[in-house]
């Protein structure tokens, strides 16, 4: 090999090596975009405060609507607003373990999360689910609107974080005592719970 293609190997290299040091890629990003959503968003899990869980009807069934998490002071405020469901009725609303909706009945979601091993039992209850969340009561247009303020729960920080488990609506209403799951009935909906857009109100 010539001392020209010798020097210029050099040169490529030690470039490589610097670009690997202080963590900066060699070529600037595909889309500026992407650098922009980096900068704004970047701060990781525990900068996370806000979250959205759009709910979908399972295989069969009509309930649908949109839940919305925002995290201030060590509490969660939980906001759902839940349309097609019967005029009156009750509907038991949980955090379930898995994100997964994949089965058209909602299972994959898998069981009630529960990271701390307590009984199921209702959101006043001192040790509960960490998805126990209670009921929605719908209204005679068969729409339910829902809040909720809880402590045990954080949206992604170290304390039972919600965020990629999925929001379960059940087919009835949670009885609050019964084990496991308060015999809500089969699953009518189901979203994940996402990170929310500050950008859409």
């Amino acid at each position: 090999m010539t001392a020209t293609r010798w020097s210029l190997f050099g040169t490529l290299a030690v470039v490589g090596l610097v670009c690997v040091a202080c963590g900066t890629p060699a070529a600037g990003p595909a889309n500026a975009d992407d650098g922009k959503a980096a900068h704004d968003h970047g701060g990781g899990l525990a900068d996370i405060h806000h979250a959205v869980c759009v709910v979908h009807p399972t295989k069969g069934n009509q309930a649908h609507g949109v839940v919305l998490f925002d995290e201030a002071g060590g509490k969660v405020t939980i906001r759902a607003h839940i349309e097609g469901l019967e005029p009156g009725s009750e509907h038991a609303i949980h955090i379930h373990q898995y994100g997964d909706a994949r089965s058209p009945d909602g299972k994959s979601a898998g069981g009630h999360y529960n990271p701390e091993g307590h009984p199921h039992a209702g959101p006043s209850a001192s040790k509960r689910h960490a998805g126990d969340l209670g009921n929605l009561k719908a209204d005679q247009n068969g729409v339910a609107d829902y809040e909720l303020v809880v402590d045990n729960i954080t949206i992604a920080g170290s304390h039972n974080p919600i965020i990629g488990r999925a929001i379960i609506i059940h087919a009835g209403a949670d009885d609050l005592k019964s084990q496991p799951t308060g015999a809500a009935g089969a699953r009518i909906g189901i979203g994940v719970i996402g990170v929310a857009n500050p950008d859409v109100k």
